[in-house]
């Protein structure tokens, strides 16, 4: 059966690139493991297959491929294991700047910066890796777990990332983009999507982190305008973690028990989730409040809505300035879901969930805070149309069949 599998996945990789004369170049562990699987990511051509061999592959520095229409992969996740525990430099255990690359089955551990980081790879494939940061939540750790940026076409399948000092799964400024079937447990933010268009995030379980899923918009970077975003059918539970993100870094604004956290972006849909157990709030929405000079940066959230979504307790210890406060005159814990009330009554989300929702009524970010007036989140009865679905190339879904 797994040779039927490494036969069909192979087929696609053939269907996709079609190479001229494509191999696979096998890298087993062992003495000069970082020297033979850096020169097999070097010569490795269009087509190709580098495939690891089962055991610890024990490396000193970071590795790289920027050759095209390349797959690597290992024995499984358990089986092949790339660690770091001893590089010596402080970069990402593997970084991938070409297109059409399908990374899977083998595993990161204790890399320095980042486990596995794209740049500018569209069409590029994440499945069944594990990304790991042995020694549990440390400010110390590698930023992101799984990190592609400046991207188009973008596959994360069933991965596992623990431990990320950033976002265990983070998507910045890309394009089409899903993210599905991953757990992400003891990083800062669970998952991120970032200054970035046209995301599904679903089937995925977020427990254990500072912060869930967080959709942000940041100013000063080369795309902006963060939109059309869904998250669902999620399981966002229990976030509870201490925030242990480097000072200075944006997520160690994330209060500790966030469970889904938007800020600044816009047609966003949360819907279908079990969420709880996040002692701050199971959803909340807010502008972005830090100093910045861009003059094109919105920094309001807009058409955020929120339906359908099954919540636990949310609320009974808020770790935001005043959060205990407004539990208090609230009869003792703060509610499932709020908005902060950047944009005024024209911005107002839109909610259907049947729990405790609160606006703040902070109009201190609206677009004309002269005229703008407190408002409560906006109640409705019938769910909306909904975005459409993130189609990605076949050749991309048929790698993870």
């Amino acid at each position: 059966m797994r040779m039927r599998k490494i036969a069909i996945v192979s087929a696609a990789l053939c269907a996709l690139f079609q190479p001229a004369f494509a191999k696979t170049i096998s890298v087993a562990p062992g003495d000069g493991a970082q020297e033979r699987l850096q020169e097999a990511l070097i010569t490795a051509e269009p087509g190709d297959i580098v495939e690891l061999g089962a055991g610890r592959f024990t490396l000193t520095d970071g590795l790289s491929l920027d050759v095209a229409k390349v797959m690597v992969k290992g024995q499984g996740a358990k089986e092949t294991v790339l660690d770091f525990s001893g590089q010596q430099g402080a970069g990402e255990g593997l970084l991938i700047t070409s297109d059409d690359v399908i990374l899977r089955d083998f595993s990161v551990e204790n890399s320095k910066g980042d486990g596995i980081k794209s740049k500018g790879a569209d069409r590029i494939v994440y499945h069944k890796l594990r990304v790991e940061w042995t020694g549990g939540p440390k400010e110390t750790n590698g930023a992101y777990g799984i990190y592609p940026v400046e991207s188009a076409d973008v596959l994360v399948d069933s991965v596992i990332v623990r431990g990320a000092s950033d976002a265990g799964i983070y998507v910045g400024q890309s394009r089409n983009i899903i993210v599905r079937n991953s757990v992400v447990t003891e990083n800062v933010a669970g998952i991120e999507i970032e200054n970035s268009y046209d995301a599904d995030v679903y089937d995925n379980i977020a427990t254990h982190n500072t912060g869930g899923v967080l959709v942000f918009d940041l100013p000063n970077l080369p795309q902006m305008g963060g939109r059309n975003i869904r998250v669902f059918d999620n399981i966002i539970v229990d976030n509870m973690t201490p925030n242990f993100a480097p000072k200075g870094n944006i997520v160690a604004n994330v209060p500790t028990g966030t469970g889904v956290m938007v800020m600044a972006n816009r047609n966003v849909e949360i819907f279908d989730n079990v969420i709880g157990d996040n002692g701050t709030t199971n959803i909340m929405v807010v502008g972005y409040r830090f100093e910045h000079k861009d003059p094109k940066y919105d920094p309001l959230p807009q058409n955020v809505i929120i339906w359908d979504n099954q919540h636990g307790r949310a609320g009974w210890d808020p770790k935001f300035r005043g959060g205990a406060e407004i539990a208090a005159a609230m009869g003792g814990s703060f509610p499932a879901i709020f908005w902060d009330g950047a944009g005024g009554a024209s911005k107002a989300p839109i909610v259907m969930d049947s729990v405790p929702a609160l606006s703040l009524g902070l109009t201190d970010i609206a677009a004309d805070p002269t005229t703008a007036q407190p408002a409560p989140l906006v109640a409705a009865t019938s769910r909306p149309t909904a975005l459409p679905p993130i189609k990605l190339p076949e050749a991309l879904e048929a790698a993870v069949r």
